[in-house]
C-alpha cells in the first residue's frame, strides 16, 4: 500500500472512529448547534441598523466550530490515545510517523465541513443569514483554511500539557471557553472591554470570527469593528503567522510517550 492510500485509509478510520464516540460527536457538532438555538431564541435584538445579533452570533459559531474540531478535539483526543498506550504502538510499528497525522488531518476536515456545512443551514434557513457571494466564498475558503490549520497544530501542541488523558478535557475546555468569550463570539467584540479585545487579538479566534464576519455580514458593518475595517489582510497575516508558530511548537513539543514512560 502507498503512503498516500495509507493516509487515506488512517483518515477514514479517524472519521469513523470521531462518529462514534458520542462525546467527540456531541461537544463539537451538536453543542455549536443547541448554543445557536438558545441564543437565536434569547437574543433577537439589532446590533445595527438591519443587522441582528444571531447574523453576527453565526459567524463567530463558524470560528468556534474551527476551534472545536481542530484545537480542542485534537487537544482532547490524542492525550486520551498517549494515556491508553496506543500512540507508543504506532510508533513501534513500521507505519511512517506522518501517516498518523495526515489521518488526523483528514478527520479534522472532514468534522470541519460537517459543522460548518450545518451551521450554515440553519443560519440561512432560521436566521436569514446572507448568502456571500463569490468573493465571499472565495474568503470563507481561505480564511477556513488557514484558521484550521492553526487550531489543528495548536491542538497537536497543546496535547502535550494535560499530564493524562483523564485530566485532558478539564485543562483543554476552559481554554477553548474563554477564547469564544473574549474574542466576539458570544458577545459583540467592541463592546468588550479594552483590554479583553487586547488579549483576545494575540490569538488566532478572534482573527477567524473577524474574517467570518466579513462574509457573512454586509459591508457596512465594517465601519463597527475597531479599526473601521474588515482588516482581511491583518486577518491573514496573523492567521499564516499562528499556522508556523503552531508548527514548531508541534515539533518541539509532541510526545509519543507518557511521562511516566520517559
Amino acid at each position: 500500500m502507498t503512503g498516500l492510500a495509507l493516509g487515506w485509509r488512517q483518515g477514514v478510520l479517524e472519521f469513523k472512529q470521531f462518529l462514534r464516540t458520542r462525546e467527540s460527536f456531541v461537544f463539537t457538532l451538536l453543542f455549536p448547534v443547541l448554543l445557536l438555538v438558545i441564543f437565536g431564541a434569547v437574543f433577537s435584538f439589532e446590533i445595527a441598523p438591519g443587522i441582528r445579533f444571531t447574523q453576527y452570533f453565526i459567524a463567530g459559531m463558524l470560528a468556534a466550530g474551527l476551534l472545536a474540531v481542530g484545537f480542542q478535539n485534537l487537544a482532547i483526543q490524542i492525550p486520551i490515545e498517549r494515556d491508553r498506550g496506543v500512540l507508543k504502538r504506532l510508533r513501534g510499528t513500521p507505519m511512517p510517523p506522518w501517516v498518523y497525522f495526515a489521518g488526523k488531518v483528514l478527520m479534522v476536515l472532514g468534522a470541519a465541513v460537517l459543522v460548518t456545512a450545518v451551521l450554515l443551514s440553519f443560519g440561512v434557513l432560521l436566521y436569514d443569514l446572507r448568502v456571500p457571494d463569490a468573493a465571499g466564498w472565495l474568503t470563507l475558503a481561505w480564511v477556513t483554511a488557514l484558521g484550521l490549520t492553526a487550531c489543528t497544530l495548536l491542538g497537536i501542541a497543546f496535547s502535550s500539557v494535560p499530564r493524562s488523558g483523564r485530566s485532558a478535557p478539564a485543562v483543554v475546555t476552559p481554554v477553548s471557553l474563554v477564547l469564544q468569550f473574549i474574542s466576539g463570539v458570544f458577545f459583540v467584540y467592541t463592546s468588550l472591554p479594552p483590554w479583553m479585545q487586547q488579549v483576545a487579538a494575540v490569538f488566532p479566534l478572534k482573527w477567524m470570527a473577524q474574517g467570518m464576519r466579513s462574509v457573512f455580514l454586509p459591508a457596512s458593518y465594517a465601519a463597527e469593528e475597531p479599526a473601521g475595517s474588515w482588516e482581511l489582510d491583518r486577518v491573514a497575516l496573523v492567521l499564516a503567522a499562528w499556522c508556523v508558530a503552531g508548527l514548531v511548537l508541534c515539533l518541539l513539543t509532541f510526545r509519543w510517550t507518557t511521562r511516566r514512560d520517559g
